[in-house]
């Protein structure tokens, strides 16, 4: 059967495809039965658009968003990564005016960058992803931001690895930091997929959580809302921040990590469960998931 512990050592090859390599000590991969997803960066390629949203409201100011900026601010609850950029770029703004204008922006952009394509022409954007180049001035609008944001879709692999659990009855969540009406602007035309998940829970507006990643509250809270609690330890957690990573080990779970190519993994590849550039590197069997090809 699948569901046995896997040990592996420093690099992990699978199919003829090389794992991103992790360190000298030995990988246990453990069987698990539950699996928790991030949305931003990690499901849809939303990433960003987000850096357009915060350049937007630097602009006045003269201040540049940058990604150690970024890094700080990810996967936490709207109100916390305000509070990060103001201080860190020293903005004459409150968090309520930084919620007000992020809220403002994202009803603007989301809607209007979201696309629904064949599978087909998916899988090619995804393997060769069409970005639409663009300048910032100190005079945008919010409808210049509209015109140059990139239109996002689906991360490489993600949405073949959701059917794929769900075909095969895997119970599925999401833990997002982001609030409610913002991940429903996203979801406009990706419903469907994401009806196949058993819940989501959104950090910003959720009263059960306290603190968003990397403080391991969502996915605690994730866990329990499943029909029959699974322990932590049967849980698998998919994330591409720092902070969810730290949030899903807090919490005392496998998790498998996606980083941007922007991030400096740094000592926290060591801590991981598994480090992969892409969704479609992953092999479910390695967890006693399902693989790939087998019949439902």
């Amino acid at each position: 059967g699948y569901n046995q512990i896997m040990n592996f050592t420093r690099v992990v090859v699978v199919s003829g495809r090389k794992m991103s390599m992790l360190s000298s000590k030995e990988l246990k991969f453990k069987p698990v039965t539950h699996v928790i997803f991030d949305v931003d960066g990690l499901i849809f390629d939303t990433e960003k658009l987000y850096s357009d949203i915060m350049q937007v409201i630097c602009d006045p100011y003269n201040k540049t968003f940058t990604w150690e900026v970024k890094k700080k601010q990810m996967g936490r609850k709207q109100r916390e990564a305000g509070k990060i950029l103001i201080e860190e770029l020293g903005l004459p703004i409150t968090v309520d005016d930084y919620c007000q204008q992020v809220n403002e922006l994202q009803k603007k952009i989301f809607p209007a960058n979201t696309v629904l394509l064949p599978g087909n022409t998916i899988q090619l954007l995804q393997l060769h992803i069409y970005k639409i180049k663009h300048m910032y001035t100190h005079t945008h609008t919010h409808t210049q931001l509209l015109m140059c944001s990139v239109i996002y879709n689906y991360m490489l692999g993600a949405e073949k690895l959701i059917r794929h659990l769900h075909k095969h009855k895997v119970p599925i969540a999401v833990a997002s930091g982001a609030h409610i009406e913002e991940m429903e602007l996203k979801l406009t035309k990706h419903k469907e997929l994401f009806s196949l998940f058993h819940h989501s829970v959104c950090s910003s507006s959720d009263p059960d959580i306290t603190h968003g990643k990397p403080a391991p509250d969502c996915f605690l809270v994730a866990a329990k809302r499943f029909p029959n609690s699974p322990d932590p330890e049967k849980m698998l957690v998919f994330e591409d921040a720092v902070n969810g990573v730290e949030g899903a080990l807090a919490a005392g779970m496998q998790v498998v990590w996606v980083p941007d190519a922007n991030i400096d993994k740094g000592t926290l590849a060591e801590r991981a469960t598994l480090v992969l550039d892409t969704l479609e590197d992953f092999q479910p069997e390695l967890f006693g998931l399902p693989p790939y090809g087998v019949q439902n």
